[in-house]
């Protein structure tokens, strides 16, 4: 079967993919670590009880409310979050980490606008500050304005160039523009500066996926469910590259898996139905 015919046969499956790579991957400030929307919600009490100390012993440091903060987001506990972020930025107007991270808790609780405001004064504050762009960058992306995005994440790379989620999260534009040439050199490039993300495994591996480079495809989606095999769109797109090396019993199973994850998910149910069992 020719490359031609594999690319029409996967349409459906690598747009519901792509358009999963666009959901993924935000990493600003210090109030987000890696998940699937950027928040790490490992955060125990004990951790905000200690920080809940340093703000009583220091009651007059922005840094302090920024930190117990952060810790509040992290374990989704938003309105604390803003409290402590408001006071530290009560303190120090011009703090651009803590608007950032409170823009963050912001676009989490669908306020774009709010969050939008914040790092624009975080940028006006501190001109150097890349999370900002990173951050302004993905709310410009969720809205569909494309050139802005691609302009604030050129500007979060060229101040700092070991900034992961700019990369990929421009390698997401072009991605979804169908430069999948380009956007892999940016998944690698994430993945470069951090090696152990999951999510520029994932795109890379869709965009692989799209220009029917099903080894190489295998070979991130491979990585990418060692470091999280939870995913069932990455388990979608390793039956799908391993459908296109003809490996059709391995497709099968990799999408049973992805169904076992997420019993409804459309991608793996529409690979798995033109690719039935074997009888006889």
């Amino acid at each position: 079967m020719t490359g031609t015919i594999l690319r029409g046969k996967f349409r459906i499956g690598l747009a519901s993919l792509a358009l999963i790579g666009l959901a993924a991957c935000e990493t600003v400030g210090s109030v987000s670590n890696r998940s699937d929307d950027g928040e790490d919600t490992q955060v125990s009490s004990t951790n905000i009880t200690s920080l809940s100390d340093v703000v009583k012993q220091n009651p007059g440091d922005p840094e302090s409310w920024n930190m117990r903060g952060s810790a509040y987001a992290r374990s989704n506990q938003y309105d604390e979050a803003i409290k402590d972020f408001n006071q530290a930025l009560a303190l120090n107007p011009g703090f651009a980490q803590a608007l950032a991270n409170r823009a963050l808790v912001y676009r989490k609780t669908n306020r774009a606008d709010l969050a939008l405001a914040d790092y624009n004064t975080a940028i006006t504050a501190t001109p150097t500050y890349a999370p900002a762009y990173v951050g302004r960058g993905n709310i410009y992306r969720s809205q569909g304005q494309f050139d802005q995005a691609m302009a604030d994440y050129n500007q979060a790379i060229q101040i700092k160039p070991e900034t992961a989620e700019a990369y990929h999260n421009r390698g997401l534009i072009r991605q979804g523009q169908g430069q999948h040439e380009i956007a892999i050199d940016d998944f690698t490039s994430a993945l470069s500066n951090d090696p152990l993300a999951p999510e520029p495994f994932y795109a890379r591996g869709t965009s692989y996926l799209a220009i029917s480079k099903f080894k190489e495809a295998l070979e991130d989606f491979n990585s990418s469910l060692q470091l999280n095999n939870k995913n069932a769109a990455a388990w979608t797109g390793r039956g799908l590259a391993q459908e296109g090396l003809g490996e059709r019993q391995k497709a099968r199973e990799s999408l049973q898996r992805a169904l076992q994850i997420n019993p409804g998910y459309a991608p793996a149910k529409e690979a798995l139905a033109r690719n039935p069992a074997q009888t006889g």
